[in-house]
């Protein structure tokens, strides 16, 4: 174990009031594909949001005093049996709501509107034809192409609607009642494809729900130093620190709110790409001077992997064995210390909101993955979390760290997972393989940097398929060897993404290279598919 520490960063200042939470607009999932994207562009639109379950009550909505509601998409009809619906009851208690496709055709039927199907359906690139601006469309065009994906439609909208669009498979394609502030539209403005989806939103949220864009990364910092100071008090805190952009806004964050109570513990896990530890000593503790604790545990979790080769499983061994990890080195930070401190009582984490969405622990969320922060952690965890990021998207976490002055060479680093190399490798992680698919991966990254494209894609995963081997020809000789997979993925958050369309040369590079120098590896090949269907990581 090492230990690596300068001037701090930031220290605390004199005891500040609690938390101010704000209050917030809520996305209520009725299953859509876009309910995560609602929520980021209400983001945009710098007014905070959250999502939740179309399952929950009235009741339960109105217990988190939210200052607007929207009502997403989802892939039921509202006249079927067992399809999800809107208690009317939500539009008496004077919140200013929002339905948005399947959202827009529950709140008319609620109300006493008609919906049915037309015969017609309307998928992708649909014109609409404004009849009245109103709130929702003042200032927009009176022909404007918009994104729809429906077969059912609002054939008649409730007493006191008035109508604002139509289309040709949509009598009723938007509606609003000023005076209530309820407002809807047929087709889904949190899409690029709408045109002037964004200014619609935001004439909501503005106009129609009386919001101001407040909700900064200046606030942001200030609220989470606030909850932070208030959670943990005057107790010792460790950090679970990876180099990664998350973890250091995390630990920059917990810094500035309690100074030298915090201890940052970086795990070499034997799962990094090359250069890892050197690069987190090199930028962060430099930069912050933050209390650093490198733990070598490289044999604890190969040993704990070895044999597996479920991705589910996987994670949770290296989610579990981080805890442990943790648990040992705060058991020896507070034997150095003696009678200096108390025990470790909190442990920092930089999960996001899309770790706790994937790992279904959003609410009403499926389990797409358990990532290793969420999902992954055993039941006997000995520590307190304190996670100021969770309600957070990566780009927003660029924000905040940028606010708080972390280099931008940290906040702009190409996103690694936590478990490392261990979720890219498929089959069991062995340390020879681990050596191949190291080698490979510092290739990739050397390549796009050299071709001056890290700021063009999100990250670029390299993946081995070790439970894979295909015939090839090296030197006028046969070979058996593994094929690696290039991933790379454009995208703003990491819940929705698209392959990156890298040059043929650099990709002609990057393979010529790999197979002449690392051994075993005698195929590349290239992933060109989105997410949905696909995750970024292969497991």
């Amino acid at each position: 174990m090492t230990e690596a520490s300068a001037a701090p960063l930031a220290t605390p200042t004199a005891e500040a009031a609690g938390p101010a939470t704000p209050r917030p607009v809520l996305v209520v999932d009725f299953g859509a594909q876009y309910a995560q994207l609602i929520a980021r562009r209400v983001r945009e639109a710098k007014v905070y949001s959250e999502i939740v379950p179309h399952t929950w009550s009235v009741e339960q909505m109105l217990a988190k005093d939210p200052a607007a509601i929207i009502l997403s998409g989802g892939p039921s009809s509202v006249y079927a049996q067992g399809a999800p619906f809107v208690d009317p009851a939500l539009f008496e208690a004077g919140v200013p709501v929002m339905g948005i496709c399947y959202g827009f055709q529950a709140m008319a039927q609620a109300l006493g509107g008609e919906v049915a199907q037309t015969g017609r359906r309307e998928y992708g690139g649909t014109e609409v034809e404004v009849c009245e601006a109103g709130v929702l469309l003042s200032g927009t065009p009176d022909h404007q192409t918009t994104w729809m994906s429906h077969g059912d439609a609002v054939h008649r909208a409730p007493e006191g609607f008035e109508v604002l669009a139509t289309s040709s498979g949509s009598p009723v394609a938007a509606f609003e009642d000023k005076g209530r502030r309820l407002f809807g539209v047929q087709w889904h403005p949190e899409v690029k494809h709408s045109a002037h989806g964004q200014t619609v939103l935001e004439h909501f949220l503005y106009d129609g729900a009386g919001l101001s864009p407040d909700w900064t990364a200046s606030n942001v910092v200030a609220d989470q130093v606030a909850a932070i100071r208030s959670q943990v008090g005057d107790a010792r805190v460790i950090c679970g620190l990876s180099g990664g952009v998350d973890s250091s806004v995390a630990a920059a964050l917990v810094q500035k709110a309690v100074g030298d109570q915090l201890t940052c513990v970086f795990v070499d896990h034997g799962l990094l790409r090359e250069g890892e530890v050197e690069q987190v000593e090199r930028d962060f503790v430099d930069a912050t001077g933050v209390n650093l604790v490198i733990r070598d545990e490289k044999e604890r979790f190969l040993t704990a992997l070895a044999g597996h080769t479920d991705p589910e499983t996987k994670r949770k061994i290296i989610g579990r064995e981080f805890i442990r990890a943790f648990e040992d080195a705060a058991r020896e930070i507070v034997e150095a210390a003696g009678d200096d401190g108390g025990e470790v009582k909190f442990l920092v984490q930089g999960t996001l909101y899309p770790d706790v969405v994937e790992s279904g622990g959003g609410e009403g969320a499926a389990n797409i993955k358990s990532h290793h922060n969420v999902g992954g952690l055993p039941d006997d965890l000995q520590f307190e979390l304190v996670e100021p990021l969770r309600t957070l998207f990566k780009d927003e976490v660029r924000a905040v760290g940028l606010e708080l002055g972390v280099p931008e060479v940290i906040v702009w680093r190409q996103p690694f997972p936590g478990p490392g190399l261990g979720i890219r490798i498929i089959g069991e992680v062995t340390a020879e393989r681990l050596d191949t698919l190291r080698a490979a991966d510092a290739i990739a990254r050397e390549e796009l940097t050299k071709a001056g494209l890290d700021r063009e894609i999100w990250q670029c995963p390299v993946v081995l398929l070790a439970d894979v081997r295909s015939v090839g020809v090296q030197g006028d000789g046969r070979t058996y060897g593994h094929p690696v997979v290039l991933r790379p993925v454009s995208s703003e958050d990491a819940m929705t993404a698209d392959w990156t369309r890298l040059p043929y040369d650099v990709l002609s590079t990057i393979s010529t290279r790999i197979t002449n120098e690392v051994a075993d590896v005698n195929r590349v090949t290239l992933d060109v598919t989105s997410k949905p269907p696909a995750t970024i990581e292969w497991e």
